[in-house]
């Protein structure tokens, strides 16, 4: 049995009077890819942010990797060694290189030396195809490598567990393309992802489970087949089918 790395149970979560969870209940086991699909407005960023604590919950639990997110006494900086996440802007510091960007954390958080840190990124980069842009400084690199880069930062913490977030929404399709190929990647890889989407081939073809969130709530869940037969009259309108 594979052991659950991410467990929401019945979260809840407000924006003043907006109620954006309402009872979210979902588990993630290691080495699945879950894509989380709706409209805007659905509620599935904010559930990815709560998972990484970037948002706190008003009721329900979350537990990821063996921390307790939803515990006021949570260690933070424990919770984000284990938990990568890579968001639509792809945050790298402008003045620093490709290189210095992805070593940064590791020797801050981690305690790397100068040299581990350069051969871990080196190793990291390979992965997202870019081992040749070390060097390079963002700006003279496309939004698709920017994106990638973005993703071999979060991989170089070594992560159990990495979180996407509408990744290639601001990507044209063809680094669309390449961003989603580094994630094919990994998944065959047996990385842990819980990835938020529009991309519906994609989550046809990587994803071991599908949630379908509407009005904060996990509306439908399944395999690939739920994108095929959608069981709710709210799925099928969304993929289109909704006549």
């Amino acid at each position: 049995m594979h052991p659950v790395v991410v467990e929401l149970d019945q979260v809840h979560k407000h924006f003043g009077k907006l109620h954006v969870l309402r009872g979210v209940s979902f588990t993630v086991k290691r080495g699945q890819v879950v894509a989380v699909i709706g409209a805007s407005g659905s509620g599935k960023s904010t559930a990815l942010r709560c998972i990484d604590r970037l948002e706190t919950i008003q009721s329900g639990k979350i537990n990821v990797c063996g921390h307790a997110v939803h515990d006021p006494a949570l260690n933070l900086r424990a919770l984000r060694k284990d938990v990568g996440i890579v968001f639509q802007s792809y945050n790298l510091f402008p003045h620093l290189t490709v290189q210095q960007n992805i070593t940064l954390a590791p020797q801050s958080v981690k305690k790397l030396g100068a040299a581990e840190a350069r051969t871990l990124a080196l190793e990291v980069l390979q992965r997202v195809g870019l081992a040749d842009k070390a060097g390079a400084y963002p700006e003279q690199l496309s939004g698709g490598q920017q994106q990638r880069v973005a993703i071999a930062r979060s991989l170089a913490m070594q992560p159990q567990l990495m979180l996407f977030d509408e990744v290639t929404s601001a990507l044209d399709p063809q680094l669309t393309g390449e961003v989603l190929k580094v994630m094919e990647k990994l998944a065959a890889e047996g990385m842990t992802m819980i990835l938020v989407t529009h991309e519906m081939a994609f989550a046809r073809g990587v994803a071991d489970q599908i949630i379908f969130m509407h009005q904060g709530q996990v509306w439908e869940q399944g395999d690939a087949s739920i994108l095929s037969a959608p069981q709710t009259p709210e799925l099928r309108q969304f993929l289109g089918t909704g006549l």
